[in-house]
């Protein structure tokens, strides 16, 4: 073969490699279970418009309600929930499978994002809503189809007059979709796992439009929940300025893999369309439904800090609830905990017995405490612009006064730092105060957005403050006469997509070293080397402050607004009254 042969066939493989390639992608053909089966009785399609969210003012958007032939008012229905509209051939799916006992009754509802209508379509474009409700994270899109969708579809009713009735049990929902309502699913079933269990993501848009791509490694740092999920994506998907949606797909399949999550995935060679996803939508339905209504649980993580903490079976427990805003847990060395309701002005303790007795009648709208090597219990408190000192009788003392404080840590030698975040001028520094056993006070540090917690290294040897208006902890090395050097924004900290800031409060340590962090994600473990390498959510996704507990001091009892929860744990907490103790290096 000469040289111009060659190149001729080397061209016509080129061509027929193209054909080939488009040929397969292509070649995805619904089955039986997506066509309409004689003898199948076919369910009901209704279609309405919903215009009156306060989630998203001013959206309209069509949904459509698919209620099954064999669906009975007398019990609330399964709920599947689909963006973008009817996709998938789904309601001719559902009869089918509903047909043959392989999916429970279900109501679905197909639901279009919505368009913020131009006052005059001839001169101005709508505003349409999709990518805003679709691709951002936080709990907008889920509080929209709960607190506001779902319950409008409640007051309509089939044709023949049947009320349509939906659970509310999470184990009983599915959410799909597909590219941006892919991850729009995905993103309502992270944030209300209790009323999304199961999730149908096809194509999906996990790169960086509005901050999907940080999911993987959220994924692989929170604890994990009960969520089941079945993806699906092809090989020549999209590939553009916000990210490959091929290895985006694959790299969230190993994070929920590597978390613990019960994941199926079909991968094909297919590009950014419905045409596979159509195809498996069957069997993606009959998996995510396998062996209800036998609850979705989570699968142990391969994450080493959340199993070196985390207590396999061992969540948490209410410990007191009915307050207005709790914080400022400190616990004395019985390992009783005791905490304040602000709002109220009273504080609380905790027995070892699990008892709540009031301690403090007026605490003067007490925030921050904690306990001093003397036993006293030591309080931020904000009615009158003091840190008071509390006797075992609830007799308190002045130890200092004259500005308002936040939170509080007392040292084994007695020094006490405060917190003081901006009072009067929300625009002025912050300061952080040592306060000595001989009632001297000193600032040692400003600068700071917004002082907030604040805590010892195990040793004693560095004092650690949150920044509630920025994602830092800072690292302070402290010196022979208690002030401050080597000031560091040391601790990086994850940020919610709804925030410009972590919202760091509370914060503690444990005896080997880790840093626990209240946030607006949850309790953000962080490592010696100022790395978050798990976050603990709170059940009910409220948290202020926190302290370690118990007789072992290996129980985190938490302040979430209203309620006081407890968790135990496999560390053991470390108390700046105790003596200093030098945990073990860290991994760099």
């Amino acid at each position: 073969m000469n040289i111009k042969d060659a190149t001729r066939a080397l061209i016509i493989s080129f061509f027929l490699v193209i054909i080939v390639s488009a040929q397969t992608t292509d070649n995805y053909q619904p089955g039986p279970d997506s066509k309409p089966q004689d003898g199948v009785p076919k369910g009901e399609i209704l279609k309405f418009t919903f215009d009156q969210s306060k989630i998203f003012p001013g959206t309209t958007r069509d949904y459509w309600v698919y209620v099954p032939a064999q669906y009975q008012p007398d019990k609330p229905a399964c709920v599947y929930v689909q963006q973008d509209g009817i996709r998938f051939a789904a309601p001719t799916v559902f009869d089918n499978l509903i047909n043959r006992k392989e999916m429970p009754v279900i109501i679905a509802v197909f639901v279009a994002p919505g368009v913020v209508k131009a006052a005059d379509a001839n001169t101005a474009l709508d505003r349409f809503n999709r990518s805003y409700e679709y691709d951002g994270l936080g709990d907008a899109y889920a509080r929209f189809l709960l607190d506001e969708l779902l319950p409008n579809v409640e007051t309509k009713k089939t044709t023949d007059g049947r009320a349509i009735k939906l659970s509310h049990d999470g184990n009983d929902r599915a959410i799909g979709g597909e590219s941006s309502g892919a991850i729009a699913a995905f993103t309502a079933a992270w944030e209300r796992p209790a009323a999304f269990s199961r999730v149908f993501s096809a194509i999906g848009t996990y790169v960086d439009l509005r901050g999907g791509l940080r999911y993987p490694t959220l994924i692989r740092k929170y604890e994990p929940k009960p969520i089941r999920i079945f993806m699906q994506d092809g090989a020549n998907d999209l590939n553009l300025y916000a990210g490959d949606w091929w290895m985006a797909n694959q790299t969230m399949e190993r994070a929920l893999t590597f978390a613990g999550y019960e994941v199926q995935h079909v991968w094909g060679d297919g590009g950014h369309n419905g045409k596979q996803s159509t195809m498996i939508f069957p069997d993606a339905m009959r998996w995510l439904w396998k062996d209800w209504p036998q609850p979705v649980k989570g699968g142990p993580t391969a994450n080493a800090t959340l199993a070196s903490i985390l207590i396999p079976g061992e969540g948490w427990q209410l410990v007191s609830e009915g307050h207005k805003f709790v914080e400022g847990p400190a616990t004395n060395a019985k390992g009783e905990p005791f905490f304040n309701d602000v709002t109220n002005s009273k504080t609380y303790k905790v027995g070892l017995d699990n008892k709540v007795t009031e301690f403090i009648a007026d605490s003067k709208r007490g925030s921050g405490q904690a306990f001093g090597p003397d036993g006293r219990l030591y309080a931020v408190a904000l009615g009158e612009k003091k840190v008071l000192a509390y006797d075992a009788n609830g007799k308190a003392s002045v130890v200092a006064e004259g500005w308002v404080g936040n939170d509080i840590t007392v040292a084994h030698n007695g020094n006490v730092y405060v917190t003081n975040p901006p009072a009067d001028n929300e625009n002025a520094p912050s300061k952080v105060w040592l306060i000595k056993p001989n009632g001297e006070k000193t600032v040692v540090d400003t600068g700071l957005k917004y002082a907030n917690g604040i805590t010892l290294s195990p040793d004693q040897t560095l004092l650690y403050v949150a920044d509630y208006r920025s994602h830092w902890v800072y690292s302070y090395l402290i010196k022979a006469d208690g002030t401050l050097d080597h000031k560091q924004r040391f601790y990086w900290l994850h940020v919610p997509d709804t925030s410009d800031q972590s919202s760091a409060d509370g914060i503690r340590v444990d005896r080997d070293g880790r840093l626990y962090v209240a946030t607006n994600l949850g309790i953000q473990v962080c490592d010696q080397a100022g790395k978050v390498q798990c976050i603990i959510p709170t059940p009910n996704g409220r948290l202020s402050n926190f302290t370690f507990g118990g007789e072992r001091f290996d129980t985190l009892f938490a302040t979430c607004g209203d309620r006081v929860y407890k968790r135990k744990l496999k560390v053991i907490g470390a108390n700046a009254w105790d003596v200093p103790n030098k945990p073990a290096a860290p991994r760099l």
